[in-house]
């Protein structure tokens, strides 16, 4: 049994949204069976496509308090961290506090940006709506 998994990101399934605030994804830590972080992709086809939905990481119903390094690997994303923009093209690092509210839009089509994240000093547990969107995939 090999103890690594080899993937291109284009052979993965990218996960439809439900609605025009839900970005497309790639749920890359099931795919591939990560469970010490997360680690998802997430695309904005056309400019103006959401690619990081509106949110923080503060613990409560929904986030589990990770701290989260976004890496924009195609395109260009616009940043929006506690109100202030950041222009982020590709080969772009944003590291992000738990309590920083956050959202990208897709300034150029094909826009992929890889979010990596998990709570400081904790064991990582994925989030309640993973779980749920994959078992809508036929995933899980």
């Amino acid at each position: 049994m090999s103890e690594h998994t080899v993937a291109h990101l284009s052979d993965l399934p990218r996960l439809q949204p439900d609605g025009p605030q839900d970005a497309r994804w790639t749920p890359i830590r099931h795919v591939l069976g990560i469970g010490a972080f997360g680690v998802n992709a997430w695309h904005g086809e056309q400019a103006g496509d959401v690619v990081i939905e509106p949110h923080d990481e503060v613990p409560g119903d929904c986030c589990a308090g990770h701290e989260e390094l976004y890496v924009v690997l195609e395109g260009r994303a616009g940043f929006d961290l506690d109100g202030e923009r950041v222009d982020a093209p590709a080969g772009t690092l944003l590291a992000v506090a738990p309590h920083v509210h956050r959202e990208a839009v897709a300034l150029v089509e094909d826009t992929t940006v890889l979010a990596i994240g998990a709570p400081r000093g904790e064991a990582f547990a994925a989030a309640p709506w993973e779980q749920r969107e994959l078992t809508k995939a036929g995933l899980a």
